[in-house]
């Protein structure tokens, strides 16, 4: 079992920043892949980044390549995803997700936190 709880979300004007955390306690977190989803009202879960165990290797979605950076510390058991240049279409819930793999896909992932509400305005 792995329990996520993420942080850090609010409101920022278009062109702003924020940094993300999701804290992670139960086995070893190390041993994990992890990703950020983000929800909007009305749409699908939608992938945004994904990081190896190691941090070694990170993975983005074409629409925050650029603007957008996933780490992790594992010393910390915590994750972050640092958002530069917001824009209002970033608006939505974000979850960060644990799994063994650095999958894009949702519906492989099996541990979630409760999300953070990211809100940008133009």
């Amino acid at each position: 079992q792995v329990q996520l709880v993420e942080s850090g979300g609010g409101s920022v004007q278009a062109g702003g920043s924020l940094r993300l955390s999701c804290a992670a306690s139960g086995r070893t977190f190390s041993s994990y892949a992890m990703a950020w989803f983000r929800q909007a009202p009305g749409k699908e879960r939608e992938f945004v980044a994904a990081i190896n165990w190691s941090g070694s290797s990170t993975y983005y979605a074409d629409s925050v390549k650029g603007r957008f950076t996933i780490s992790r510390d594992n010393a910390k058991n915590t994750m972050y995803l640092q958002m530069n240049s917001l824009k209002p279409e970033d608006t939505a819930a974000y979850y960060c997700a644990a799994d063994p793999l650095p999958y894009t896909r949702p519906t492989k992932y099996d541990y979630w936190g409760q999300g953070t509400q990211v809100t940008v305005s133009s």
